[in-house]
């Protein structure tokens, strides 16, 4: 009798180890599909053809100082974004991928979209918010520094992000580099589409060692299920939406590889 019940105990545990284990799972990487790209293409010239105010020859122009104000809308090629929605499943598998049992997720999708540069692991269980050194670092990386009004500090310039949960670890509400990505073409006035820089640790960011020692900046969208997002269509809603820093240098024309991860909670 007593080996039954150290048997279902040591059973109860293992289910309690599992559940924690989903709940607090570091973020995995997923399977990616690309379903488009789209670009606004460049304006053309604009037409500046006016007349003096001469009563006589109303029609000259000749001899005459204009004074005009140009506005230009121009396509930034210092970031790129990218937007869609996640699907996934829960499961038990071992470590050659065989399944015991999974789960379709019903309940609402919840958890966050992970975006970063490097290619090796991630530290998640160091996972923290970007702090003002680590942050100029990585604008240093992708030359952003001389580009002050849309660097990547003045990009995530607020701090009024969410609480919520990387693995086990608690990133707490208010504390770190935030923005909000647009929605229905304009700047949302509360938390949707919010985004999160955080940095997974490592020695405190120093210019005369960089880049030895500096760990990884992640980008993180907060999950929304089926929301509407930056175009606001009938029919087009989004789960994430989040913007992700080019280099900046004006001779660059390539492209930089980002690595993403989803959290499912």
């Amino acid at each position: 009798m007593k080996t039954n019940k150290n048997l279902i105990l040591t059973i109860c545990i293992l289910i309690i180890l599992i559940a924690i284990s989903y709940v607090y799972a570091a973020p995995i990487g997923p399977t990616v599909t690309t379903i488009s790209n789209t670009t606004k293409a460049a304006a053309g010239a604009a037409t500046v053809n006016g007349t003096g105010n001469d009563t006589t020859y109303p029609n000259k122009a000749g001899g005459f100082i204009f004074t005009v104000n140009l506005n230009s809308v121009q396509q930034n090629s210092r970031w790129k974004a990218y937007v869609g929605n996640v699907t996934g499943t829960l499961t038990l598998d071992d470590a050659n991928s065989y399944t015991i049992y999974d789960w379709s997720i019903t309940t609402s999708l919840t958890g966050e979209v992970y975006a970063t540069r490097a290619s090796g692991s991630i530290n998640w269980t160091n996972i923290n918010c970007s702090y003002a050194n680590t942050t100029t670092a990585e604008q240093y990386a992708l030359n952003h520094t001389s580009n002050p009004s849309d660097n990547i500090s003045a990009t995530f310039d607020g701090t009024d992000n969410s609480e919520f949960y990387v693995g086990n670890v608690l990133i707490s509400a208010s504390t770190c580099p935030t923005t909000n990505i647009y929605v229905n073409d304009s700047a949302p006035t509360n938390d949707n589409f919010e985004e999160v820089l955080l940095y997974d640790g490592g020695p405190t960011y120093n210019l005369s060692n960089y880049p030895t020692g500096f760990g990884n900046i992640v980008y993180t969208a907060i999950i929304e299920e089926n929301a509407d997002g930056y175009r606001g269509q009938v029919n087009e809603t989004y789960d994430f939406q989040m913007l992700v820093p080019e280099v900046g240098l004006a001779t660059w024309t390539s492209s930089t590889a980002y690595y993403f991860y989803v959290e499912l909670s």
